[in-house]
């Protein structure tokens, strides 16, 4: 489960918005904030947008204007 609780807030990821790189839209997604190196900011799960663009999974919180 995705959010299966707190453990000190670095297990639970952080809700945030970010721009479709596609059409400008806001998404939301869901942010790591801990887990092995790398992982830190790293999308969760994926998302999709609206017009059917998809946040993968893994990309870069960075990566999407915000």
């Amino acid at each position: 489960m995705l959010l299966d609780g707190c453990h000190e807030g670095k297990h639970t990821p952080r809700l945030a918005e970010v721009k479709c790189p596609m059409c400008g839209a806001w998404v939301e997604v869901f942010v790591k904030m801990g887990g092995a190196p790398g992982q830190t900011g790293t999308l969760a799960t994926s998302e999709s947008c609206e017009c059917g663009f998809i946040l993968k999974a893994g990309t870069y919180e960075t990566d999407y204007r915000k």
